[in-house]
């Protein structure tokens, strides 16, 4: 037995010899690219399977991807409407507050105559009561006066009238009425 040194470590002699190992011409070598082969005729037969399988997946994800573009789209389109809306909040914020101090204003005012309103229809009012006091006071005050001097007069007449005087003021009154008729 004859050992020889090779590439892959020693060998025996008589193997040197065999067909399949050969130099360039290895067994293994072939067997390896009839196992490729294989694979790739299964790969290709089944590719018709895996074809269509890949084919919708990729049009899958081309929906997803649209799906998503149309969403991001309008998401975009959203942002721009609520930062425009954001920048205009300024000016509405202003313009309110401009609406609101002409309407305080306003009310101020409106108020304000309303009041003077008031003052003068109470003032007048007023007036009006006082004066109405006043007649009324006069009134009382010229029937207390009248009153006060008939009492008076009744006295003075009872305490100062005789009878003569007494008949000759009868006599007389009858005679104005002769008079008159």
């Amino acid at each position: 037995m004859i050992f020889a040194f090779t590439n892959f470590g020693f060998i025996f002699a008589d193997e040197a010899t065999r067909w399949w190992d050969y130099p360039g011409f290895e067994l293994w070598k072939f067997v390896n690219l009839a196992i490729f082969v294989g694979a790739l005729v299964y790969i290709l037969v089944r590719k018709a399977r895996l074809g269509e399988a890949f084919r919708t997946r990729r049009e899958g994800i081309k929906a997803e991807l649209e799906k998503a573009r149309n969403e991001r789209d309008a998401a975009l389109a959203k942002l721009k409407e609520v930062e425009e809306r954001l920048a205009g909040l300024d000016n509405q914020i202003a313009t309110i507050r401009e609406k609101s101090k002409a309407e305080a204003a306003a009310e101020r005012e409106r108020i304000a105559q309303s009041t003077e309103a008031e003052i003068t229809k109470l003032t007048a009012q007023g007036q009006r009561e006082i004066e109405n006091a006043g007649k009324t006071a006069k009134q009382d005050l010229r029937r207390f006066t009248a009153e006060q001097s008939v009492r008076l007069a009744e006295e003075i007449i009872k305490r100062d009238i005789r009878p003569e005087d007494d008949a000759r003021l009868i006599t007389r009154n009858i005679d104005e009425m002769r008079a008159a008729r």
